[in-house]
């Protein structure tokens, strides 16, 4: 048997198949086979340090109190939780002839709350504040075989992705599910019941106990690592992570949940008494979910029973939006206040600006979410023009919110007349003052062109840096009637300053 070739061979003879197979344009990329790749832990498991491992429940839910507004009941949840999770594990790697209580269960996490009210959000809050790799993926983007869609695999392979290749930071990530409603067997439209309960059963066996292998079958340039690897060093290394220690978070919207809730609570109440006071509100409702209504909903009683926490989130009014808004910690507000420092611009909003906004959001009942939409439509022009403008500092009132593109062009206008009078100055010594009615003119007359305008205001005004100066005017007034005739007005200063000067 002949000799394998030498990896830089192998290399070029795949290449040759490869392009010989799908054209010339293919370009096979070259490996540092001597440096660490996805999959390679360059810290071991034990090796924990960024992971702040001592932070306290109380510690955790202050912090997120400063981000997170009218969530108090799953702030608690999830910060309690949380930090018991991590302080679980830190005990069981301190102690580790400690045997394991039987049926070690992980205190992964149900979130049921309506769209945009932050779920997302807390999550990454309290993954940032750990120091743990956090990856986020749509339940219904998966499916069972991995064939349609994507395989729940590649939510752990993404999460060594963001550890940057430490498998031993990835397995003490957080994986968070969202639409998880979406894959009950029943109560939703989105594929066969089979396929939804498939999926249900490929992230049970994630959120077990299982290992994964960090190269899929599919993924060319994985199988071409291996087997320069092999090749060079005589054997082909599976690298695989483990999903033990990892904390499994889900969510959904849940809608018929609360239906569900209450039949069953209606049948405790017949009879000559009612035992049971049924809420009208869903949210009061779905306080009161159980695992026999998961199961009813669609879930399988394996699944659910891998979650056994549960925290509900609550649906923002517009008095809550506003707070949010008003928050200093407010990523909406601050974010897009980066936005415009990015252009030199210093962004403030007035309380009535803020109460417009949430007002929309609110109307438009997409929660916390809708408050970024309604923010960016806003502001958009805003975002657009001003940098191209010499303006520095934009207020946003209510008026400005109601009325964006009367208030942009107006800003604009001022602004090229404003320009035109600081050229003017620097060029001549010399001041022309624009009272308001004489802005109103400029608008009226010259139209809404900033570039125009200051160019038609220069062919107005050509003269009268010469004029000035024999007039012995420093500064002058531009009134409505100087700009309706403007050579005539400059002739008759001149003249009149002549005339003066022989009186003497």
């Amino acid at each position: 048997m002949p000799n394998p070739p030498p990896p830089e061979k192998l290399r070029e003879e795949i290449t040759e198949f490869l392009r010989s197979k799908y054209g010339p344009d293919v370009a096979v990329t070259e490996l540092d086979l001597g440096a660490p790749h996805e999959g390679t832990a360059t810290t071991p498991p034990s090796t924990l340090d960024q992971i702040d491992f001592k932070l306290k429940p109380a510690e955790l839910e202050a912090y997120l109190n400063q981000y997170v507004l009218h969530q108090d009941e799953a702030v608690e949840v999830l910060a309690t939780k949380i930090c018991t999770h991590f302080h679980r594990r830190k005990w069981e790697l301190d102690h580790p002839d400690e045997p394991l209580s039987v049926g070690r269960v992980k205190s992964n996490i149900l979130m049921i709350g309506p769209t945009g009210v932050g779920k997302t959000y807390l999550v990454k809050l309290i993954a940032d504040k750990i120091g743990v790799p956090f990856v986020k993926g749509d339940a219904t983007k998966f499916s069972e075989t991995g064939y349609v869609g994507g395989d729940v695999d590649d939510l752990v392979r993404s999460l060594v992705r963001e550890a940057k290749g430490e498998i031993g930071l990835a397995e003490y990530g957080i994986i968070y599910v969202d639409e998880i409603d979406k894959i009950a067997s029943s109560g939703s439209s989105w594929g066969p019941d089979v396929s939804r309960s498939g999926v249900q059963r490929a992230l049970l066996k994630l959120m077990e106990d299982t290992d994964v292998d960090l190269r899929t079958p599919h993924d060319l340039a994985s199988q071409m690592e291996a087997v320069i690897e092999t090749q060079r060093t005589g054997k082909a290394d599976r690298k695989k992570v483990s999903t033990k220690n990892m904390l499994f978070i889900v969510s959904g919207a849940f809608g018929g949940l609360a239906e569900i809730i209450r039949r069953r609570l209606a049948k405790g109440t017949m009879g000559f008494q009612r035992e049971v006071e049924i809420p009208r509100d869903d949210e009061d409702v779905i306080r009161r979910v159980t695992t026999p209504d998961l199961l009813e909903y669609g879930f399988e009683s394996e699944f659910v029973g891998r979650l056994p926490v549960v925290a509900q989130l609550q649906d923002l009014s517009e008095g809550a939006l506003f707070d949010v808004l008003t928050n200093p910690y407010s990523a909406v507000v601050q974010g897009k206040k980066q936005d415009f420092a990015a252009y030199g611009i210093e962004l403030s909003f007035d309380d009535n600006a803020l109460r417009e906004i949430a007002h929309r959001a609110h109307q438009a009942g997409i929660g916390a979410r809708g408050l970024t939409s309604v923010m960016e439509k806003a502001l958009i022009r805003f975002e657009k023009l001003l940098p191209s403008s010499g303006i520095r500092s934009l207020h946003v009132s209510r008026e400005l919110i109601l009325e964006p593109e009367a208030a942009i062009s107006e800003m604009l206008i001022r602004d090229a007349v404003q320009q035109f009078q600081r050229k003017f100055l620097e060029k001549s010594s010399l001041l022309l003052e624009f009272p308001a009615e004489s802005v109103d003119w400029v608008r009226n007359r010259l139209g809404d062109d900033p570039p125009k305008i200051m160019e038609r205001l220069a062919k107005m005004f050509g003269n009268y840096e010469y004029g000035m100066k024999l007039a012995g005017t420093q500064n002058l007034r531009i009134t409505p009637e100087l700009l309706e005739a403007p050579d005539t007005t400059l002739d008759k200063m001149i003249k009149k300053a002549y005339e003066e000067r022989e009186e003497k």
